[in-house]
């Protein structure tokens, strides 16, 4: 990956960004998933230790007419290719979050994303719990394990876990956690929950 320019007052990013060194060091890829508008994009750019790569662009009023709205505050911009972000977790485990496009029509590129991934996280919105069903039964598809991250949005009580669970008809083992997407604190316990649970199942 050669040099990357960034927009606005960024300063330009190289492959050393994106790249850790040490020849220790262990890449896990995993994607970061979710339907549109659920925070993607909010939760790499909370937790990426370096610029995050994103591809958000203002949202038109052609795209208002294909993209479903409805229980969205505030939307303005829309991811059209990618989020991308690092997380090293120690010195031998480093993290590359790659952020799908939520809407329908990007499903090519989803299946195009999770090849090589070790799993994913699964964005949910509590208030639009319908619109998960799809990108969980795309998940499963591509054979990846999973863990459910709840995006609790201001002003939206707390549902109980095993409602959750029910509502989503999930395994009794597959993680589910709250979180905060704009917190880095809390976005990096979803992902570290996600890491213990793959590590769990590889062992």
């Amino acid at each position: 990956m050669g040099s990357t320019a960034s927009s606005g007052d960024r300063r330009g990013l190289t492959t050393d960004d994106y790249v850790a060194g040490g020849a220790t060091q262990t890449a896990v890829k995993i994607l970061v998933v979710g339907h549109f508008a659920v925070g993607k994009t909010t939760f790499i750019g909370s937790i990426s230790e370096i610029e995050p790569l994103s591809t958000e662009e203002t949202m038109t009023q052609a795209a208002e007419a294909v993209d479903d709205l409805k229980g969205v505050r505030g939307k303005t911009t829309t991811t059209v290719a990618l989020d991308f972000g690092r997380l090293t977790l120690s010195e031998r485990v480093v993290l590359y979050l790659f952020g799908t496009p939520g809407q329908t029509r990007f499903v090519q590129m989803w299946e195009d994303m999770a090849r090589g991934a070790l799993g994913a996280l699964i964005l949910v919105d509590p208030e639009r719990l319908a619109d998960s069903f799809p990108v969980i039964d795309l998940i499963e598809q591509y054979g990846l394990d999973y863990a459910i991250a709840v995006n609790h949005f201001d002003g939206n009580p707390e549902r109980a876990e095993r409602a959750l669970r029910e509502a989503l008809d999930l395994l009794d083992e597959t993680p589910v956690v709250t979180c905060d997407a704009r917190n880095e604190q809390s976005s990096a316990a979803a992902l570290t929950t996600l890491v213990r649970y793959l590590l769990d199942r590889a062992s």
